[in-house]
């Protein structure tokens, strides 16, 4: 299969560079050190279920200087995937499928306001990564997985091929039933992360401490009414099984935001808790820890984009 893989980091390089160890063809868009890293040397992955090393590596730092492809991933950071649109628009075919992983609930939903819907599919991936240097992308925890499907649900045929290509790389990969009620559980555990950037602490020391783990508890508990009051498919009793499942992560684990927002780089706070507070809103009902978490980290989101505070 002929893939694009837009955004190599931690999700991008990793399930890119599973895709072409498994012989398909493969072309990472990058930037910086980064690309003239994989460009020299080719691609090293370090993994918990096994390093893997991949010489010569196609890339470029262009989605301009692609071509068209059976399948593209989106692998940026969520604030980024309106321009990337943008830019796919020149490059995509007719059949092209266009697979979002971002962080949130609204990736989907910003490609088709720009891209024609049929293009456009919906997903999340479960795994926990990073760069950890030019050209070295570290699988730190978690099985790698990809959640997909039509973003109206629909059981496509075109779907299928695309399964069995991401299985045969060597991780997980299903077609969801209901792709928008996947995408909402997820959202639910990650926005944990600007609670975790707010605290100063890991997973471990989060859950670990009572009081931010009560906290925790109730922020869970909190985006999931939300999305129950938009109509969203989430079982009653979800916030505990991600609790659960929050408390088995490595104790010293992050989140990509929470890295962000430490290192006063620009985050996706906007498509997490910003997020549910305003989509509360539109529901008619509460989120006052999303609210405060959301508040807490305007004004350092604000310097590390170098806005004024009263913009």
């Amino acid at each position: 299969m002929k893939i694009t893989i837009v955004g190599t980091g931690g999700v991008g390089g990793y399930f890119g560079g599973r895709l072409a160890e498994a012989g398909n063809d493969v072309t990472f868009v990058a930037r910086g050190q980064h690309l003239k890293a994989l460009l020299k040397d080719g691609l090293t992955v370090k993994s918990i279920q096994g390093d893997f090393h991949i010489h010569p590596v196609r890339a470029t730092d262009a989605i301009a200087k692609t071509t068209p492809a059976d399948l593209v991933i989106i692998a940026t950071k969520a604030w980024q995937v309106k321009d990337i649109a943008h830019q796919l628009l020149p490059v995509i075919g007719k059949d092209t499928m266009v697979l979002p992983l971002q962080n949130g609930v609204m990736s989907s939903e910003e490609l088709r306001e720009i891209l024609p819907h049929a293009n456009v599919l919906s997903g999340l991936c479960r795994i926990i990564s990073k760069i950890e240097a030019p050209g070295v992308i570290n699988h730190l925890a978690v099985e790698p997985t990809l959640i997909f499907g039509e973003y109206n649900n629909h059981k496509s045929e075109r779907l299928v091929p695309v399964q069995t290509t991401l299985q045969k790389a060597g991780f997980k990969a299903f077609i969801a039933d209901d792709i928008q009620a996947e995408r909402w559980k997820k959202f639910i555990s990650i926005c944990a992360s600007g609670w975790l950037a707010v605290t100063g602490g890991t997973y471990g020391e989060v859950c670990q401490q009572p009081e931010t783990h009560a906290i925790l508890h109730q922020l869970y508990a909190e985006v999931a009414e939300v999305a129950r009051a938009l109509g969203i498919n989430i079982p009653v009793g979800f916030e505990d099984k991600i609790m659960a499942a929050t408390e088995a992560f490595p104790f010293n684990s992050t989140a990509s935001l929470t890295r962000d927002v430490w290192e006063g780089r620009p985050s996706e706070i906007e498509y997490q808790n910003g997020t549910v507070v305003r989509l509360a809103q539109k529901a008619g009902i509460k989120a006052p820890i999303n609210q405060f978490i959301y508040h807490s980290l305007l004004i350092k989101e604000r310097k590390a984009r170098k806005l004024k505070t009263t913009d």
